[in-house]
C-alpha cells in the first residue's frame, strides 16, 4: 500500500510523535480492530501495537487514502463499540 500523508501529518504529527512507524500505518486497513467514520467523513482505525502494548488510532481523511493523524489512544477498550 502506498501511503499518502497529509501536510499536517508530516509537519506536525511525525515531529511530535517520532515513535510512529510508517509500516504500522501501511498495515492498518487489513489488521484493524475497529473502524469508525466520523461525522466529518474522516475515518478512524485502531490497531494494537505489540511492542508498546498500546492501541494506535489512525485517522484518514475523507478520501480513505491519506493519513492525517495517529496517536496512542489511552481510552480504547478492545471489544467495546
Amino acid at each position: 500500500m502506498d501511503l499518502k500523508l497529509s501536510k499536517y501529518f508530516t509537519d506536525k504529527v511525525l515531529i511530535k510523535r517520532p515513535y510512529i512507524k510508517l509500516e504500522w500505518l501501511s498495515e492498518i486497513k487489513t489488521n484493524y480492530l475497529r473502524k469508525e467514520i466520523q461525522d466529518d467523513g474522516r475515518i478512524r482505525y485502531w490497531i494494537h501495537i505489540g511492542e508498546f502494548n498500546k492501541y494506535l488510532r489512525v485517522v484518514f481523511l475523507e478520501d480513505g487514502e491519506t493519513v492525517h493523524n495517529a496517536f496512542f489512544d489511552r481510552n480504547f477498550k478492545e471489544g467495546e463499540q
